[in-house]
């Protein structure tokens, strides 16, 4: 509790937020994740586009994410993109604890360039993603590039996401793939807004 200055207490409010980690045969993998942050992001994955990734979206969200991975990137850097999709969205699941009072629902459109995506989210606990952001390039630098796709499954599935991803229009593939991930940083953060009036799970079943 804190003591206000009239000498009455009031409750501090609590952080929002998750820790994973994740140690197999391919990768090691460690997540911290803090929804109510200011963009400050620490990431190194071994994935230099994936880092770049990762960081666009904890400053277009506003959430302050650490992120360590090492992986058999000599194989490929499949295990690696696909851990951290799953531990971000167990750390996403664990900050949000039992999703009481937040708005649930976002969405956001982000221009890059030439390009337009939208996502939509829904902080359901009933996994599902439509993915539709084909690009025209198998390669971006070394980043396979079906790997964003991989990426989002993961964490949708892990952060039990509805998530619906949709080129409108757009040619370069980094600008795609870019856009991807900032219009879900800036989906997810009206999402996971917390909502003063709201008591409970935003449900009319009462439960989610």
């Amino acid at each position: 509790m804190k003591k206000c200055l009239n000498g009455a207490y009031m409750a501090e409010k609590t952080t929002r937020s998750g820790t994973v980690k994740r140690k197999t045969a391919e990768t090691d993998v460690t997540v911290e994740l803090q929804l109510d942050g200011s963009g400050k992001v620490e990431v190194a994955t071994g994935v230099g586009f994936l880092d770049h990734m990762l960081t666009l979206f904890g400053v277009h969200g506003f959430f302050n994410l650490s992120i360590n991975a090492r992986g058999d990137v000599e194989v490929d850097d499949h295990h690696t993109v696909e851990d951290v999709g799953i531990c971000l969205g167990q750390a996403l699941a664990k900050s949000l604890g039992d999703r009481s009072g937040i708005c649930r629902y976002g969405h956001a459109y982000v221009p890059m360039d030439e390009t337009l995506v939208r996502v939509c989210v829904d902080v359901s606990n009933r996994p599902f993603m439509h993915y539709d952001a084909a690009v025209p390039d198998q390669k971006i630098g070394r980043f396979d590039t079906a790997l964003a796709k991989e990426f989002m499954r993961a964490f949708a599935q892990h952060g039990g996401l509805t998530l619906h991803v949709d080129l409108l229009h757009g040619e370069n593939s980094h600008h795609i793939i870019e856009a991807v991930f900032k219009a879900l940083a800036r989906a997810l953060a009206v999402a996971v807004a917390e909502r003063s009036d709201l008591k409970g799970q935003l449900s009319s079943k009462g439960v989610l």
